[in-house]
């Protein structure tokens, strides 16, 4: 039965239940049209829509195709590409590593700004160097009792890069800055053991760097003492740059072409993998090969169907350079007067694809006697090595007069031999061309004078847009003034390997001294012994 509810009281509140407590109110989606409703596209759906819209974009439309001019009436800059097509860029840009290769590039500008900071820190260090030298009282030299005491310690740097910019400052202004009773040969003099000491050199190589160099000296020395970069150059007969660059950024390997002087040149910045071991290096795509060692074969410009001569070619890389430009035609000769280092020439022309070669191993002196009948020659011939001291450190302190007058005496023989070598009468040929990795005086300029006095031949221009001019006048010596025409590089300079390179012409196969050449005198024995044979008759 129960009580009765009045009906004019209001009904209780029904709280909410357990369940409804624990569940969160309802969310209602925007309810919208399919068309209205925005969808959120991957990177590659968003590319994909792009190429969409530029393909079926009408010409009144507002959507520009590629190469479209903006209202300005200008063409949109296209950005440069430096390995493959425009298309095959587009593909590699829609991959997903590209957000990585940004990234890589925004920390190479972040590295290169902060080597480009580092030098203005250094030029700045020099400048304030240079103000506090000029702001000192007269520099006086060392006495005797100093010098011995700094012999008895390891070399203080601080010490001497002061004293030896105290003594450039002096010497520029020897009459003015002087100290009383002190001659200029003391200044150079103190100026030489300290560049010794410095840099690690002996006091005769040192002198001769220091007649080359005499405001320079610094700036060589400096550039020696790093590595010049890492170069490769591409073998044309299998593959072309464009294809190679690609290939081996892929593999780890950062590189880039080139100065504009070179076609087939790649500098490389780091690798992750080792360069020599690379399918590519097996399959003779590349060939590891410094930048300064172009230009000799690039100033010979081989042609097709010639026969050339290297006649010291090991360990094969100007040989392969010139194979290629031959384009597998006509005849290479690669010599060498070292038996260990021709397998060096054999494995790498084997490697690289070349067909039209001959490898021999002779004396270079003795190969007029064997053949002497090229277009074009050319000799790289052994040297001090004073061009690539950052190769070889040991050149700093084991080469003394005799090495270099012993160097300069075997070149001159060389020479002499490549051109007695070479045709003057080739239709397209008669050319020699002498390349040192050597930057003295006596085993470049002397040498080619020397030939030039004893070989109808003659100096022409190289082909080579950029290097320093031979010297003509150097000291005590006085040479042919078309010495000109020939090219020296430095490291410091040109950020490549010390180099001389000289053309040379064969004007005519008579021998000054003799009146006849070897040719000559080869088809006179032959005529002779013909006679003999048919007086017999």
């Amino acid at each position: 039965m129960g009580r009765k509810r009045d009906a004019l009281e209001s009904k209780p509140k029904s709280g909410p239940g357990r369940k409804a407590k624990k569940q969160k109110p309802p969310t209602f989606s925007d309810l919208k049209s399919g068309a209205d409703r925005k969808k959120n596209l991957s990177h590659r759906q968003k590319d994909r829509l792009k190429k969409r819209q530029l393909k079926h974009a009408a010409p009144g439309s507002g959507v520009k195709r590629k190469g479209q001019e903006d209202k300005s009436g200008k063409p949109k800059k296209q950005p440069k590409l430096l390995f493959g097509s425009e298309d095959e860029q587009n593909d590699s840009a829609s991959s997903e590593s590209e957000n990585s290769e940004q990234e890589d590039m925004e920390i190479e500008k972040d590295s290169k700004k902060l080597l480009a900071e580092e030098q203005v820190n250094s030029d700045l260090a020099k400048a304030e160097l240079m103000l506090n030298v000029q702001s000192q009282e007269k520099f006086t030299l060392p006495s005797g009792q100093e010098i011995e005491k700094e012999t008895m310690l390891p070399p203080d740097f601080a010490i001497l890069d002061n004293r030896i910019a105290h003594i450039r400052y002096v010497l520029s202004d020897f009459k003015e800055r002087r100290e009383q009773g002190r001659s200029r040969q003391e200044y150079s003099q103190q100026l030489i053991k300290d560049l010794c000491a410095r840099f690690s050199y002996n006091e005769f190589l040192m002198t001769k760097l220091l007649d080359l160099f005499p405001v320079e000296i610094m700036d060589f020395l400096e550039a020696n003492e790093y590595p010049r970069p890492v170069t490769i150059r591409t073998n044309t007969l299998k593959t072309r740059r464009r294809d190679l660059g690609p290939m081996l950024i892929d593999r780890g390997v950062n590189v880039e072409p080139m100065a504009r002087w070179s076609n087939v040149g790649l500098t490389v910045f780091d690798t992750k993998v080792p360069l020599g071991a690379t399918p590519e290096y097996l399959a003779g795509h590349y060939m590891l090969q410094g930048g300064a060692s172009f230009l000799p074969v690039m100033a010979l410009a081989p042609q097709e169907k010639e026969r050339v001569l290297d006649m010291c070619a090991a360990p094969g890389g100007k040989s392969s350079y010139i194979s290629a430009l031959m384009k597998n035609t006509g005849l290479l000769w690669a010599n060498d007067a070292n038996k260990d280092r021709c397998k060096a020439i054999v494995s790498n022309l084997h490697r690289m694809g070349i067909i039209n070669s001959i490898i021999t191993n002779y004396d270079g002196r003795a190969m007029p006697k064997v053949f002497h009948s090229f277009d074009r020659v050319l000799l790289d011939a052994p040297c001090s090595g004073t061009g690539v001291i950052s190769k070889d450190e040991a050149v700093k302190l084991n080469k003394d007069e005799k090495d270099i007058f012993r160097c300069a005496h075997l070149q001159k023989e060389l020479i002499l031999s490549a051109i007695d070598c070479c045709n003057a009468n080739s239709k397209t040929g008669g050319y020699i061309v002498y390349s040192t990795c050597s930057i003295l005086v006596e085993e470049n300029e002397s040498v080619i004078d020397y030939a030039l006095k004893k070989r109808n031949v003659k100096l022409v221009p190289c082909g080579l847009d950029f290097g320093k001019e031979g010297f003509v006048n150097f000291q005590q010596h006085r040479f042919h003034p078309s010495l000109k025409l020939t090219r020296r590089f430095y490291p410091h300079t040109h950020n490549l390997d010390g180099f001389f390179v000289a053309k040379l012409h064969k004007i005519s196969n008579k021998i000054p001294d003799k009146g006849t050449s070897s040719q000559e005198t080869d088809e006179v024995i032959v005529s002779q012994g013909s006679q003999l044979e048919k007086s017999k008759k």
